[in-house]
């Protein structure tokens, strides 16, 4: 593995400077006729800058964009996937927690239960939502939406999204550790076909809690790893600044992930990340969904179970 410092490492904001220039002209240009021909040259400049800009991203720079401000959340995808979408709420234990969104979709007509976990854009959407960071009534109102669901042998899709589950006092007080074993234990038996997509932050055990999935998807841009680069970091060498080379030895982004069989495929995205084109990159997830389902279909739950079993099972055997 080559060895990565801070300063050798383009943060994504330097990346996308000239990508943003060159969007701002083409857009000051969008309304004067006469620019069109000037204009098109640029936007062939642009894509061609894109593809040399991220066709070759470090891991430290897929972190960056898998956390990007303007990419797309469950709910972004929600809307664009689904015909239809009913939300649930309540764990019937504690309350409702909206870290967590959950209930019935429609997709191309057929009824499934979506479990998404949610980010917030402003200050109040990201408290409302808590960052992203699920407190044990999210897991148990996943839990208890995934049984319904098998109750109604209706499929469970899990979108994965967060920095990790929330690490607070009440999250403890209230079985923080349980709520995400309880999950992990129920999944693995769920009697109907199971698929999660990590769209963005994959973190810990808060992401792996709806992640024991009969396939397991992720977006190029995302992430998936057991602790942060930054965290990572901080343990290993004292300087969170390290974290470009901790990105590197995580090996969490798809590519690796995909070449360890933690994950089993890999959603594209548009040019320039899934924020550049929010249409674009649903519906490369919904068809990477609907194929990942197809592939579910025929087996048995005997068959289903198992296999579950038998892929977690295989992860980290040597020799």
């Amino acid at each position: 593995m080559k060895d990565t410092t801070p300063d050798q490492v383009m943060d994504l904001a330097q990346l996308e400077k000239p990508v943003l220039e060159l969007e701002a002209q083409i857009q000051a240009m969008a309304m004067d006729p006469s620019q069109h021909r000037e204009r098109e040259k640029l936007q062939k400049k642009l894509d061609k800058l894109k593809a040399e800009l991220f066709s070759n991203l470090t891991d430290w720079q897929r972190a960056q964009l898998a956390r990007h401000p303007k990419r797309p959340y469950t709910l972004d995808y929600l809307e664009r996937i689904c015909e239809r979408f009913e939300e649930l709420h309540g764990d019937r234990h504690f309350g409702d927690d909206a870290a967590i969104v959950a209930g019935l979709g429609w997709m191309d007509g057929n009824a499934l239960m979506v479990i998404g976990q949610q980010k917030g854009r402003d200050t109040k959407q990201k408290i409302l939502r808590n960052f992203g960071m699920p407190k044990p009534e999210g897991y148990r109102k996943a839990l208890r939406l995934m049984k319904l669901a098998e109750k109604f042998r209706r499929p469970v899709l899990c979108l994965i999204d967060t920095p990790g589950a929330y690490p607070g006092v009440d999250a403890e007080e209230r079985g923080q550790a349980e709520a995400i074993a309880r999950n992990l234990l129920e999944m693995a038996k769920l009697e109907v076909p199971i698929v999660a997509v990590v769209i963005g932050e994959g973190g810990s055990g808060g992401a792996l809690a709806l992640g024991v999935a009969d396939r397991v998807l992720m977006m190029e841009n995302a992430i998936y790893s057991v602790i942060s680069p930054e965290g990572c970091a901080s343990i290993l060498w004292k300087d969170a600044t390290q974290a470009p080379k901790a990105a590197a030895a995580l090996k969490l982004t798809a590519p690796h992930l995909l070449e360890l069989g933690v994950i089993d495929s890999i959603v594209k995205e548009p040019l320039g990340g899934a924020h550049a084109n929010h249409d674009a990159a649903a519906q490369a997830l919904k068809d990477a969904i609907v194929e990942a389902f197809s592939e579910l279909a025929d087996l048995s739950v005997e068959e289903l179970v198992e296999a579950r079993y038998q892929k977690f099972a295989r992860m980290g055997s040597v020799g």
